[in-house]
């Protein structure tokens, strides 16, 4: 097969450029949700308002209605006629699939990661994979496999396999590891693409040692948080897997590579081409594929929800008794301290005390009446 040369690899690497490009904004938007979402502010700052954090509550509250137990799959003859071997390869496919679905969990935990990137940034995206799992074909006598017995040198002929069993896997992408080439619909889209870090090993068992010796591992999965970049592992290659609708084929290269590394036809033959559906998106309009988070939508609501939260912290903290007392009568300030129910606390000079009006005359307190009214709004609002 002939290595692709660098004019190929530049085309794809400019489509991936205008992608950037054009998502620059979303992508730093969603950051700052994300963070929201998670409160990483929080502590970073000596004085801190209080907060209402109406994403989470929103966030944990849609997702278990969006996706809440796996789906099960339904398949049936498209017109109903009387075709007993549609009916029974229509069950087959029907229990196939539950299989996939309820055995392997990468399934459950990709679906659970894409409706959160739905409610946060807008976008979440799925990946389907197919694995045929081989094994050489031989005759066997005796707990003897005759093939096992015969040497493969130079001029035998090449060993036969069976397929022992199939799967596909569905993966989770990262909605900062998927792209597409710039569209207004996603019907116009020709190229999709994800980012994958793969250890040196990963690179050898998909790519041989020779070319995997020349990938450079000097990338790890960008962190969220900026304080983190020095916990950052470079030690994968962030490889790129290009699937072209245009050409019908599949490429995978590298940026740190002068050339494609691998190219191929279309090895699943789909229908659509793309081994990913078409992701899920928030709020989308006919003119551009960048979405818009839910959360920029009603985020001035959920201000001045922050604003209402911090002023109801600080009456909360206000509605404290205090006043002031005549300094000549100590047993004022016990009475406030020490005083439980049923408790009388002894005062000198009692005459003297009821002659100033006793307590009305002798405490002042702070009226609360003002604040408690605040309060009293503040949670209305």
């Amino acid at each position: 097969m002939d290595v692709l040369v660098q004019p190929e690899l530049n085309k794809y690497l400019r489509i991936i450029g205008q992608y950037d490009n054009e998502f620059a904004k979303w992508t730093a938007r969603t950051k700052k949700i994300i963070k929201r979402y998670r409160d990483d502010t929080r502590g970073q700052t000596l004085t801190e308002s209080a907060k209402f954090n109406i994403l989470w509550s929103n966030v944990q509250t849609l997702r278990p209605a969006v996706y809440a137990k796996l789906p099960k799959a339904d398949i049936g003859r498209r017109f109903g006629d009387n075709d007993p071997v549609g009916r029974v390869a229509g069950q087959l496919l029907e229990r196939a699939i539950d299989f996939e679905i309820e055995h392997y969990p990468d399934y459950r935990s990709t679906m659970s990661y894409c409706v959160e990137d739905r409610f946060l940034g807008g976008r979440g995206t799925a990946w389907v994979r197919y694995e045929p799992h081989t094994a050489p074909i031989g005759i066997e006598d005796d707990g003897v496999s005759v093939t096992g017995d015969i040497e493969q040198g130079e001029g035998a002929p090449p060993q036969m396999e069976r397929i022992e069993y199939e799967c596909a896997p569905v993966d989770y992408v990262h909605w900062r590891d998927f792209g597409h080439s710039t569209a207004r619909t996603w019907e116009e889209v020709g190229q999709v693409w994800r980012w994958v870090y793969m250890t040196r090993e990963a690179l050898v068992e998909r790519f041989g040692e020779e070319m995997a010796a020349k990938i450079p591992l000097d990338q790890g999965p960008e962190p969220l948080n900026a304080y983190n970049e020095n916990k950052r592992l470079y030690n994968r290659a962030k490889i790129c897997e290009l699937w072209d609708k245009e050409s019908q084929k599949v490429y995978w290269f590298s940026k740190g590579m002068p050339q494609i590394i691998d190219v191929r036809d279309d090895p699943l033959g789909l229908e659509g081409f793309f081994p990913c559906p078409r992701p899920l998106y928030a709020t989308t309009t006919s003119d551009t594929l960048v979405p818009v988070p839910d959360f920029v939508l009603y985020q001035d609501q959920a201000m001045e929800l922050d604003i209402l939260s911090d002023r109801i912290d600080g009456l909360v903290k206000s509605l404290r008794v205090r006043g002031v007392y005549d300094a000549s009568q100590p047993a004022l300030q016990r009475l406030m301290t020490e005083g439980d129910n049923n408790a009388l606390i002894p005062v000198d000079k009692w005459m003297a005390f009821s002659e100033k009006g006793g307590l009305k005359g002798s405490i002042d307190l702070l009226p609360l009446d003002t604040l408690a009214n605040a309060l009293l709004n503040c949670y209305r609002a």
